[in-house]
């Protein structure tokens, strides 16, 4: 505490206090650690937003905030003196910054003279009470900026910096960088470092180069202070196994517009601890620095959202003891202008309603014995999910929960064209790191705890889930994440061996549960579009798929595919049983539900019902022959429907016979065949013409 009160004013704001403060304002206390010297260290509890409170200026500038307590405190930040400078830094040292985007400011002073050796009595005594161990005078500054002032730096010895350079670039693949206390890394090319001419020296924003460490010998000092790209830190960081307390804080957001005065602080230090001389000139790369950002904040908003309400001149009072400036901009609305160091955190009205709670304390707002609690039915995309799972549990299917892991060569086997598979790199997942493209995968490893338990039932098992399938467009990060229905069943053998016709018969059946299940949600006049055509992934077998849609009207919506599982993909999951698999959108499929209902007179009249069977090629489809009906538009048709398929030698190779049954009604009186007979006969020869059909009589 002895630390943190260098930054108050009063200077006695015991431990007791700060955390009666900072809880109130949404920073517990996680511990209290008494010292030795009757001092005492307490753990605050951060969240990730709030990386400006991961420094003793960020906690005393909360507790400086508050106005809720008897006892008030004024923020004082540590003051600046800028040492003399010396010669310029001239071509002694050169920066170049190639990655702008990913390193925001650069920053880099030079430093002559400087005399290694022990700490002063006050920075071992403060370095030690934040838990860390003291190196040398130099090194123990830059730690004690960063918690200090929450801005890592870092200092190279300049005679081992090759061609007195410093180059902020990506590593090239394959090269290594050995660190300062973390071991000897191979980099990918999209790990970032800060090198000299010829090799790295430094993982950016994580940890310091071996080969550049400042020791005893050193007498010049390159002194650097930057910001990073919070993904890249990250990301690198986990992937090498390094934490850091930089990387800690480059995770969470630092401001570059932070970085001058927090520069100018440390190098006051290194120089009055080691007697060294700053050389005149300051090396900065990096982009534009980004203007403050101005949040509208309405009075009225604030008061509803809090249900008390906060007089404008007290919201002004709290804003700005945030650092917030604020200017009344009429009508109850005030232009608030984030200060950099809260520009990650404070970007919409709602935070700043936030920070005017904690500043009030979150014990002013009102809390309710009772919350009244109003029970709505369920949404009918909800009810349409019921629906369809009362069918599929109705025909047999049990419902499955399946993780959304997978290997990365299952994973490629249900991979839709033009997508890529989404991995995390997690030492929890090493066999399994791949996010799921298809929820099919799950239904697999089922069917296979199955096959491995000796569980059998009757007409073989049936399964279902209804989860996300994950994935992203080829050469992108555009997610491709969508819910899907996936469906698995076996196949329905009479022998020990499935034959085609079972297999036939079995698709059939998948096929009818989509009818049923389309019709569910869609409504029974629904017109299903079924396309056979290559497989949208290698899970299906070629020449055994077809696409699914749904004709509304001129409109067509695809609703997804069904096949028969490929060998491939039996194969990986060691599954010995043919199966019939559907993947359909879920959210399409239940979009329309509850499906608009029709009445209509039931007939008065008896209507005549024909049968023809047609020997046609086997390329030949259902569909071909159904949309040959619809469009001669036979006089008094009312219906078609497929009834049969036979194959045999009586028909020959590469030839079917199929069969449908044409309808016809008469809304006035009752036809006779005789009236039937012309159109059935148009129908034959437009098949014997478009479809070189052959009439089996």
């Amino acid at each position: 505490m002895q630390w943190l009160n260098r930054y108050l004013a009063p200077s006695d704001c015991s431990a007791e206090l700060a955390e009666h403060i900072l809880t109130e304002a949404g920073l517990p206390i996680e511990e209290h650690k008494p010292l030795e010297n009757g001092d005492t260290v307490i753990d605050v509890e951060v969240t990730s937003n709030r990386s400006d409170c991961l420094s003793h200026i960020g906690i005393a500038r909360e507790i400086a905030a508050a106005r809720y307590t008897d006892e008030r405190f004024e923020l004082v930040m540590p003051p600046i003196n800028d040492p003399t400078p010396g010669a310029p830094i001239g071509n002694e040292l050169t920066l170049e910054n190639r990655v702008p985007d990913q390193c925001p400011l650069f920053t880099a002073r030079l430093l002559r003279n400087v005399k290694i050796g022990p700490s002063p009595k006050w920075l071992v005594e403060a370095l030690e009470s934040m838990g860390a161990r003291s190196i040398n005078n130099v090194v123990d500054v830059t730690n004690y900026i960063t918690y200090e002032l929450g801005n890592p730096c870092h200092v190279f010895d300049h005679k081992k910096l090759a061609g007195g350079a410093l180059i902020v670039r990506y590593a090239k693949p394959g090269e290594k960088v050995k660190t300062l206390y973390a071991g000897e890394h191979e980099l990918r090319a999209t790990d970032l470092v800060v090198a000299d001419t010829e090799r790295p020296q430094s993982l950016a924003g994580i940890i310091g180069g071996y080969d550049s460490q400042v020791d005893e010998n050193t007498t010049t000092v390159v002194f650097e202070m930057a910001t990073w790209d919070p993904s890249h830190v990250r990301n690198t960081g986990r992937r090498l196994g390094i934490r850091t307390d930089a990387a800690y804080r480059f995770e969470r957001g630092l401001d570059p517009r932070t970085i001058e005065d927090a520069a100018r602080r440390a190098v006051e230090l290194i120089c009055e601890v080691s007697g060294a001389e700053l050389a005149e000139g300051v090396l900065r790369e990096g982009a534009p620095l980004p203007q403050n950002k101005v949040v509208e904040l309405r009075q009225s908003r604030c008061d509803t959202v809090l249900g008390v309400p906060t007089d404008p001149s007290e919201t002004t009072a709290l804003l700005e003891a945030l650092s917030i400036r604020v200017e009344d901009a009429g009508n109850g609305v005030l232009r608030c202008s984030i200060p950099p160091h809260r520009s990650h955190d404070l970007t919409r009205e709602i935070d700043l309603i936030e920070e005017v709670a904690r500043a009030r304390s979150l014990g002013v707002v009102p809390a309710r014995n009772t919350i009244d609690v109003t029970i709505r039915e369920p949404q009918p995309s909800e009810k349409g999910v019921n629906a369809l799972g009362d069918v599929l549990t109705g025909m047999g299917f049990f419902e499955t929960i399946t993780y959304s892991f997978t290997s990365e060569d299952k994973a490629k086997l249900v991979l839709r064209v033009g997508s890529e598979t989404v991995s995390v790199d997690d030492d929890r997942r090493k066999l399994e790191p791949t996010l799921r493209p298809s929820v099919l995968l799950g239904l697999l490893s089922t069917r296979r705890a199955n096959q491995d338990a000796r569980t059998s039932a009757e007409g073989g098992i049936r399964l279902f889930e209804i989860a996300s399938s994950f994935a992203q467009k080829a050469g992108t990060r555009d997610s491709l994440e969508r819910r899907q229905l996936a469906v698995l069943m076996d196949v329905e053998r009479t022998k020990k061996k499935a034959s085609d016709e079972d297999k036939q018969r079995s698709i059939r059946i998948m096929r009818a549960l989509i009818d049923q299940l389309v019709q569910t949600t869609f409504g029974v006049s629904a017109q299903l579009v079924v396309t056979p055509c290559d497989p949208v992934h290698q899970g299906y077998q070629s020449g055994a798929h077809a696409t699914i849609a749904v004709r509304m009207g001129d409109a067509l919506i695809e609703l997804g595919s069904f096949g028969l599982i490929s060998d491939a993909a039996r194969k990986a999951e060691g599954l010995d049983e043919d199966l019939v698999g559907a993947e359909l959108w879920i959210d399409d499929l239940v979009a329309p539900y509850p499906p608009l209902g029709s009445a209509a007179l039931l007939p008065q009249f008896p209507g005549i019902d024909r049968d023809l069977s047609l020997i046609l090629d086997e390329s030949t489809t259902w569909r071909d022959v159904d949309e040959l009906v619809e469009n001669l538009r036979l006089d008094r048709c009312v219906g078609r429907e497929f009834v049969s398929t036979f194959r045999g030698k009586q028909i020959g190779d590469g030839k079917k016979s199929l069969t449908l049954r044409v309808q016809f009604r008469d809304d006035s009186r009752t036809l006779t065949h005789e009236e039937v007979d012309p159109q059935m006969a148009q129908l034959a020869e437009s098949a014997k013409s478009r479809l070189s059909a052959e009439i089996r009589v």
